[in-house]
């Protein structure tokens, strides 16, 4: 079961389109693994798909942390 997306998260899901042009599709499998997943790891699933490049998810921490 896929939880509800906090506001955080929403947010993190608006710029990864937005900024990173990443496929809605991509982000709905990570986010269906990361249901599966303690915490909230969803740039680090995207990562490790491919669906992210290093430099990609290099952002998403930097945005992470400005936010």
């Amino acid at each position: 079961m896929v939880r509800a997306a906090t506001t955080e998260q929403t947010r993190l899901i608006q710029f990864l389109q937005n900024d990173l042009a990443i496929p809605p599709d991509a982000i709905a499998l990570a986010m269906k693994y990361q249901a599966e997943q303690p915490s909230n790891i969803l740039p680090v699933v995207l990562w490790q798909y491919g669906l992210l490049t290093i430099e990609q998810l290099d952002q998403v921490f930097d945005w992470l942390e400005a936010a």
